[in-house]
């Protein structure tokens, strides 16, 4: 059988594996590159490569090589001058080179939204140096929210509350930076009511949005999302303004994972991933297309229905706390035995070969038939806890 199209990814974690499966159910072929063998978008794929995304000759190769027809990153931290040729030459860049080259680092995406599109954000300055981090706080004031340009998944964040944290917040981004640019964003710390991410898909019709996604995070990272999220109808609408100005601005189809801190009717710009957000993992259970189906059908050019969630919905991550090769999940019998009628539980176990301390290694999705998004997260919550990583 021809495929209907090959996709090259790049980065192969868990949410590459849900974006291969759905683009399988499509009729694609795909190539998951990651930097270690046995990635879980890997597992399901049609073929791999093995390589550091920030390798350009590693890259361009197997660019040569597959001669895909979608070139879809899943990590911000690849080496983007070499798509910009790729895409110079012909090949389609998901959702676009300058999209991926801009939001790899957090001072461009910033920029375009704080400066050129004139987006509410917080108050920011960029330091790349120690001494150049001690000024800005002088200036912004604390506290203080630091982290590198390049990361994710919350890795180098902290949040500074005076003089005294400087030097440590200095070493904490330095050592979870990704890349090779040691610079950081410091920020004013917001004083918002909650935050949401706000799923914006850019496709061949127009810009779709799915309902907010509330989310709850620890340690700069994704523990616990829920959807939808309760926002005035203000609230969402400047929202919904933002996010279509800025996917607009980037250009190209795909699902965009658009980050908001939002206080009463305010709306404040955080954070662009132009790819599918590990918040939206709630979608595998609350919408009937999930974001990974969305992402796939914007790619290929496919009609986006009406998007809408019948029943609150949510997730809650399963953590490792410590480095492991041999280990087994287990629990997931009474993690999946819903605990009424009106409750649906399912769970997504990764794969990944190997822990580490925070780690994601699963997650518990939960949805309550004519409930409420606080049942939902109790119902995710419980489930996540019946998951357990037996250490061997």
């Amino acid at each position: 059988m021809t495929p209907t199209a090959t996709i090259l990814l790049l980065g192969s974690g868990e949410l590459g594996r849900e974006f291969v499966i759905s683009a399988k159910r499509l009729g694609c072929r795909v190539i998951a590159c990651d930097s270690y063998e046995g990635a879980p978008a890997m597992q399901v794929a049609d073929g791999y490569e093995v390589f550091p995304m920030l390798n350009g000759d590693a890259l361009r190769r197997a660019i040569e090589k597959h001669r895909p027809d979608h070139i879809v990153p899943e990590i911000e931290a690849i080496r983007t001058e070499i798509l910009a040729e790729v895409e110079a030459e012909g090949f389609h860049v998901v959702p676009s080179a300058r999209a991926a080259q801009l939001t790899m680092n957090r001072d461009a995406i910033r920029d375009l939204a704080a400066n050129e599109l004139g987006l509410t954000t917080s108050a920011f300055e960029y330091a790349e140096t120690r001494e150049a981090l001690i000024a800005a706080a002088s200036r912004i004031g604390f506290p203080l929210v630091v982290k590198p340009v390049m990361s994710s998944s919350g890795k180098g964040q902290s949040t500074v509350r005076d003089a005294t944290g400087i030097d440590a917040a200095w070493d904490y981004a330095a050592a979870g930076m990704r890349g090779d640019r040691l610079r950081v964003i410091a920020e004013a710390f917001i004083d918002f009511d909650y935050e949401i991410t706000l799923l914006t898909v850019r496709h061949k019709d127009g810009v779709a949005f799915c309902p907010p996604i509330g989310h709850r995070q620890e340690r700069g990272d994704y523990r616990e999302s829920w959807q939808p999220a309760a926002m005035s109808a203000a609230a969402l609408e400047s929202a919904q303004d933002m996010a279509a100005k800025v996917v607009d601005a980037l250009g190209g189809h795909g699902i965009f994972g658009v980050e908001f801190f939002v206080k009463g009717d305010q709306v404040i710009f955080s954070e662009l991933s132009p790819r599918p957000h590990d918040t939206g993992m709630v979608t595998l259970i609350s919408q009937g297309l999930s974001e990974f189906d969305l992402h796939a059908r914007a790619i290929l050019g496919l009609p986006i229905p009406a998007i809408e969630v019948s029943d609150a919905s949510a997730s809650a991550v399963l953590l490792a706390d410590r480095d492991a090769r041999d280990f087994a999940i287990t629990g997931l019998a009474e993690a999946l035995t819903p605990p009424n009628a009106r409750t649906a539980v399912d769970a997504r176990i990764f794969g990944k070969p190997v822990t580490r301390p925070y780690r994601r290694m699963g997650v518990a999705l939960a949805k309550v038939s004519g409930g409420t998004t606080d049942d939902a997260r109790a119902a995710a919550v419980a489930a996540a806890g019946k998951l357990r990583i037996a250490y061997r």
